[in-house]
């Protein structure tokens, strides 16, 4: 499942945490398992108190000196050469494949490299370079998974989400029609062109409704909000939840209060 572009590091004893405005700001017991799952593999995990937003929101509308400003506040933030691992194909979309390009030619060309570089999305750190083994302690269970536009498209990630899910033995795992379609999102699309973003998050609840499945998946928190938003608004019986809560939770953590 890995990446042929990508070269993967030797399991690390330390990570950097980019927890994204998303997870922050509304869920943040993703964020908590997504480095519980990271501490019970043996790594430490340091956390930038510093962190706020990978600038995506600024340069898909097409703000891009904005995006600098906010992105290069987060250059300075992972100074030793850990990887930095974000629980988000969004966000780590952002910073490994376009910091690169939106700070060339400027004098933080070398530290957005160099920062892009080391950038890996939770769950594909976790199956390609921890390679986890996940032990399923709950009850039967079937899901769908989505992965986002960003993880699928920009990172490569499509089977990583459905590997681990593999791996637990008391989960059915189900395909939805058209699982490479957006679910409307798009960060500031939505809100620029809500007719379109209502239509595509409509047909893709109703999708994962079809699979017959009790709730789907997802590793964006932007998907998951935005898809179990419109399922509750229109009591379409689907409930959705970040992987990384659904995996924690799967092997032994607590649910969240």
């Amino acid at each position: 499942m890995a990446d042929p572009v990508k070269v993967y590091p030797a399991k690390p004893d330390k990570v950097y945490f980019f927890a994204t405005c998303l997870i922050d700001l509304f869920y943040p017991e993703a964020g908590l398992a997504g480095i519980q799952l990271l501490e019970r593999e043996g790594i430490e995990v340091l956390f930038p108190q510093g962190q706020t937003c990978c600038g995506q929101p600024a340069y898909t509308s097409g703000y891009h000196d904005e995006a600098r400003a906010v992105a290069a506040a987060q250059l300075n933030l992972f100074p030793a050469d850990w990887p930095i691992v974000v629980p988000s194909g969004s966000c780590g979309g952002m910073m490994r494949t376009h910091y690169p390009a939106l700070f060339r030619d400027t004098p933080h060309q070398a530290a957005a490299e160099r920062v892009a570089a080391r950038v890996l999305e939770l769950t594909d750190f976790l199956l390609n370079v921890c390679h986890i083994q996940l032990q399923d302690l709950g009850e039967p269970d079937t899901v769908a998974m989505h992965t986002s536009c960003s993880a699928r498209r920009e990172l490569g990630l499509a089977g990583v989400g459905p590997a681990l899910l593999g791996q637990l033995k008391q989960v059915t795992v189900v395909d939805p029609a058209r699982a490479e379609e957006c679910c409307g999102f798009g960060g500031t699309f939505a809100v620029r062109h809500p007719q379109i973003s209502g239509a595509l998050v409509s047909d893709k609840t109703d999708a994962l409704v079809a699979t017959g499945a009790r709730g789907f998946v997802t590793t964006d928190c932007g998907c998951l909000m935005n898809i179990a938003g419109h399922a509750e608004k229109a009591d379409k019986a689907i409930v959705g939840e970040h992987i990384l809560s659904y995996l924690w939770q799967r092997t032994g953590g607590e649910s969240p209060p």
